[in-house]
């Protein structure tokens, strides 16, 4: 009996196909992690030659995973903007945004049906339970908000929000000082759910606010189209109740020393320089 081209079994990717694709998949959580990132960083923390790094994201890039970003370098003044790199949407697709269709669906259910009171509570619940996860944590660490912001970034990271911080400073050598940290999140479990319904980032911010025991910021969320969701964090300023509800602005001439989190100097937990 002659063997037929559709009974023959499909070879299988050999050693070196699968090896290739656990490298690119490890590129591509350090982009997600890290980004806006240089291919020179991810080749030091991935300790790959520059060669396999522009491989992978050559390769990442066609799959549509991940897009380039210019921004502008840390020591400011002339020269071209630097390449970085961060993840596109089907990258965050592809690594498990599968809960989409359902969770709107039984989002706008409740909205349609209950009301949108019943939706802020139940949004509120999910908060809820993030912030009686996260304080007895974070508590521990102390009342003073840069000891208090590692703590909530570890936490945020384990929960698949890929935190990091960078520090914002004034002045320079023996004069600068640090006046401000950078909160940022490379990925958001409920970004596609936010971008439809907004109150999800509006609730996180007081949450930050309410952990951190300090007025913060939201600069840029990826439900509004950022490549990664940022919140300014004040360290030299008077701080909030714990318990209380949206922090109090600033008091009036208070100068406000923020910049744009992909040229700021960064800490042990992102490298974005």
């Amino acid at each position: 009996m002659t063997q037929t081209t559709e009974s023959r079994s499909r070879p299988r990717p050999g050693p070196r196909a699968e090896q290739e694709e656990n490298t690119r998949s490890r590129v591509l959580g350090a982009v997600l992690e890290h980004g806006p990132v240089s291919a020179a960083d991810l080749g030091e923390m991935l300790e790959l030659t520059p060669a396999a790094v522009r491989r992978h994201l050559d390769a990442l890039e066609q799959q549509r995973y991940i897009e380039v970003t210019m921004v502008r370098r840390p020591t400011g003044g002339a020269g071209r903007p630097a390449r970085r790199y961060v993840v596109a949407p089907e990258g965050h697709a592809k690594l498990g945004d599968d809960y989409l269709e359902i969770a709107t669906d039984a989002l706008e259910s409740i909205r349609r049906f209950a009301g949108p009171e019943a939706l802020r509570a139940f949004i509120q619940e999910r908060v809820d339970r993030l912030e009686e996860a996260y304080r007895p944590e974070v508590e521990a660490a102390g009342d003073d908000v840069a000891d208090r912001l590692p703590v909530l970034v570890r936490l945020l990271s384990r929960d698949g929000f890929a935190a990091s911080t960078n520090e914002v400073a004034i002045g320079h050598g023996e004069r600068r000082t640090i006046v401000s940290a950078q909160l940022c999140q490379g990925h958001c479990p409920v970004r596609d759910l936010a971008a439809r319904y907004p109150l999800f980032c509006e609730l996180e911010t007081e949450l930050i606010a309410r952990l951190l025991g300090t007025d913060v910021r939201r600069l840029s969320t990826q439900a509004a189209g950022a490549h990664v969701c940022t919140t300014h964090v004040p360290l030299a300023r008077p701080t909030i109740r714990p318990g209380a509800g949206t922090p109090q602005a600033p008091a009036a001439g208070t100068t406000d020393q923020t910049t744009d989190h992909t040229t700021d100097h960064t800490t042990e937990e992102g490298r974005h320089d």
